[in-house]
């Protein structure tokens, strides 16, 4: 008697401190911007903490300690040594090889759809523009590291390439290209940002290729994969994830009049498995 007495005891004793045995889970680890000034990160940050909310309430997510290039930040993550534990790029073949993909587009899809940034000069030429053959009369501006940039070479296009994303607008104004071609979900922040060059959003014409921008966690980090999953999901079916794009993007989409453009169709040879089904989703963005 004594002994189940006793034992009895610590049973009670460790069932008043559950938190001492429950595991806590680590903060979640994603890039700070490549600049100071750089906007991109905003709408992906709310929503991965929408998401967390719905899944994970006492996940923590919080931006790396230093500033990184979208190259060393997948290069990071692809590693696993502690540093970045989620990011969010677009998706393409090689991506989903090295890192584990959330197949839900955290963009609906749109960053395959582009707008180009241009000097006014070069606005008035793009009004003649009709064909994707009319497109090869221009040059191009993108990071060296994106997808996009191999899209528009694929597309045998003249693109020119920089590792730092703020020297882009500076060679665009520079005249070192003629067209930074930009998602909708972009252009809008970046034309504010550098309208003292005299940079503007071209009216006349988008181009399109299949894409989706994606959340990527390690291969091997499968748990948070699930969690972040969950809580888009969550999130898609509660109507809050349509809230927080719309009030984010809604009146900026609507102000590009995609009606009036002529739509310039391109190949992605970096299309990966799953991404026409991701596109098909019914909740994906209309730009019209």
């Amino acid at each position: 008697m004594r002994f189940v007495g006793i034992k009895l005891c610590v049973i009670l004793l460790l069932a008043t401190i559950p938190a001492l045995a429950a595991p806590s889970m680590p903060d979640i680890v994603y890039p700070r911007p490549e600049s100071a000034s750089d906007n991109r990160t905003r709408y992906p940050e709310m929503l991965l903490r929408l998401a967390l909310s719905k899944s994970c309430p006492a996940c923590k997510a919080r931006p790396s300690a230093t500033l990184m290039m979208q190259h060393r930040s997948l290069a990071e993550l692809e590693n696993g040594n502690g540093g970045i534990t989620l990011a969010w790029s677009m998706t393409s073949n090689d991506r989903e090889n090295h890192l584990l993909p959330v197949r839900i587009p955290i963009d609906r899809g749109l960053i395959g759809w582009r707008i180009p940034l241009v000097m006014p000069t070069i606005e008035e030429k793009l009004a003649g523009v009709r064909t994707a053959a009319d497109l090869h009369a221009f040059t191009f501006g993108q990071g060296e590291d994106w997808p996009d940039y191999a899209i528009l070479r694929s597309n045998r296009y003249l693109v020119y390439g920089t590792a730092q994303y703020e020297t882009l607008f500076d060679m665009l104004a520079a005249g070192r290209f003629d067209l930074f071609p930009r998602s909708p979900i972009e252009i809008g922040a970046e034309a504010r940002d550098h309208a003292a060059s005299g940079m503007i959003i071209d009216s006349h014409i988008a181009i399109h290729y299949p894409a989706a921008f994606y959340f990527f966690v390690n291969k091997n980090n499968t748990a948070l994969a699930a969690i972040v999953r969950r809580g888009l999901e969550i999130s898609l079916a509660d109507g809050s994830f349509e809230r927080l794009f719309q009030r984010t993007f809604g009146e900026e989409i609507r102000a590009l009049h995609f009606e009036n453009r002529v739509i310039i169709e391109l190949n992605n040879p970096l299309v990966p498995p799953g991404l026409e089904h991701a596109l098909s989703a019914p909740w994906q963005q209309s730009l019209h």
